[in-house]
Parts: C-alpha cells; sequence; structure tokens
C-alpha cells in the first residue's frame, strides 16, 4: 500500500471516495503474450488527413456520436465510436494537462523499469505531479534487482499534482532490442488497461508509447494500440491518445479511420 501524502491536496482527492482504492495501488499485472486479434469493422466516418483537420461526415447513425471537440490538454478531439458505450478519442497535445473529472481519471506514463523518471513524456509527467511521484515510485517494490516495472507491465501510483488521480506506469519496448517488441508493446497497452480497469477507472489517456527515443514506428504502434482498446469493449466510457506531435496524430487518425470504418 502506497503511504499516504502529506499534501492536503491529496487528502482532498482521496476522500472523495467511500471505498479504498489505495488497497490496490501496488498492483501487479502480469505480461501475457496474446495474439493481436483480429479488427472487428465498425462503421465510423471518415476522416481527412491532419494536414487538414476536417471532418467528412458519412450518414451513418455512428457520425451523431462521432465528431471534434475541445480538450482539456489543448486541441481538437476526433471521436469514434468503437463500441455501444465506449469512444476513442484521439487529439494532439499535452498529456500532463489532460483530465475529465478528477476522481475516475487516469493518464499513463511510458515509464522506464525503474519507475524513477527519465525523458520525454516519462520526465513531463514527473515534473507536472511534483516530487511525490518520485516518493511513491520508489516504494513500488523491485522485482529484481533495479527494476520495479519489467517491460510490458503496469503500476499503479496517485497522480498528485496532475489534475486526475492517477497515473499508470508502463514500459514499453526499445523496438531494435526487444525479441518480440509487437508483443511487449501489446501487453503494455493491455496491463494498463486491465490495472485502470481494477481500479474502477472510467477515463483514460495514452500517449504513443515507445515512439520516441524508443524507435518504434509509428504506423505499427498505432495498429497495435487500436487493436488492444477493442479487447476491452464497454469497459471505459472513454479511452484517449493524447500525442505530442502533428504527425503522430495524423498516423493515429489514419489507422484508427481504417480499424473502426
Amino acid at each position: 500500500m502506497l503511504a499516504s501524502a502529506s499534501s492536503s491536496f491529496l487528502l482532498s482527492k482521496a476522500a472523495r471516495h467511500l471505498i479504498t482504492p489505495s488497497l490496490r495501488r501496488l498492483t501487479r499485472v502480469p505480461a501475457v503474450e496474446n495474439p493481436l486479434r483480429t479488427f472487428r469493422t465498425i462503421p465510423v466516418f471518415p476522416i481527412s488527413s491532419s494536414s487538414g483537420m476536417e471532418q467528412q461526415v458519412a450518414s451513418h447513425p455512428a457520425a451523431a456520436r462521432a465528431g471534434f471537440s475541445a480538450s482539456s490538454a489543448g486541441g481538437s478531439v476526433l471521436t469514434f465510436q468503437f463500441s455501444p458505450l465506449s469512444v476513442l478519442k484521439i487529439q494532439k497535445g499535452d498529456i500532463t494537462l489532460w483530465s475529465v473529472d478528477g476522481s475516475t481519471d487516469a493518464i499513463v506514463n511510458a515509464a522506464n523499469k525503474q519507475l524513477l523518471g527519465g525523458g520525454g513524456v516519462d520526465g513531463a509527467i514527473h515534473r507536472a505531479a511534483g516530487p511525490e511521484l518520485l516518493d511513491a515510485c520508489r516504494k513500488v517494490p523491485e522485482v529484481r534487482r533495479g527494476v520495479r516495472c519489467p517491460t510490458g507491465e503496469a503500476r499503479i501510483t496517485p497522480a498528485f499534482r496532475l489534475p486526475v488521480f492517477y497515473v499508470i506506469h508502463t514500459v514499453g519496448p526499445i523496438y531494435d532490442e526487444d525479441e518480440h517488441p509487437e508483443v511487449s508493446l501489446s501487453n503494455a497497452f493491455r496491463n494498463s488497461l486491465k490495472l485502470a480497469k481494477e481500479n474502477n477507472i472510467q477515463y483514460i489517456a495514452f500517449p504513443a508509447i515507445s515512439c520516441g527515443v524508443y524507435r518504434y514506428p509509428f504506423k505499427e504502434a498505432s495498429r497495435i494500440a487500436i487493436s488492444v482498446l477493442k479487447e476491452f469493449p464497454d469497459t471505459f466510457k472513454e479511452i484517449h491518445f493524447v500525442l505530442f506531435s502533428d504527425e503522430l496524430y495524423g498516423v493515429w487518425l489514419q489507422t484508427a479511420n481504417y480499424a473502426l470504418r
């Protein structure tokens, strides 16, 4: 169990819950080597490439619950209905600013095995959350020397100064070094979603895991990400991808438009 933060901010957030989610915050989810599932065809409206960012709405009723909207992370959001009760939202923005309700929401951190912060998204999340996040990560037990979260697994901590309630930390594969990077990346997304489900999270936002210094090809990563989320129909109200560049945003839009059409 994580030690309670001393700040009144954390106490006020914890007081909103009558249950004790802290009992689950250090839950470990083992990596499972499951093959990617075949895309299920779900009709949504087509979209243009990221350069124009214009929506072309088709006549199908799915368009009624899909479209552009504003985002707490900045920029426009494009929505896809991927199951009767769940939507996928893709946007360009700053994941550290993203939130929905501050009580059932979480962002995913593309962490390293030590969970001690780093560069890119990992460093940005640690800076925005404050030093309390690093203290909480240090309390996560090591599974072996220097490793708190092996590749493909996930851990959960409070979010402290971030506007969401939780941070889920997962470790993606280094593309050129991992023997089976597609399995490891699938597990990183899958185990993050499993951990979110166990903690009653309804809204979750992912970055493009492994697409920075770990050099995972964008197109393949987006295909894996969207394939895995479809294993969780109606589990979450909203699954978001908050992407830091125009190129990533465009690739994710193209993949979602193809996979969910």
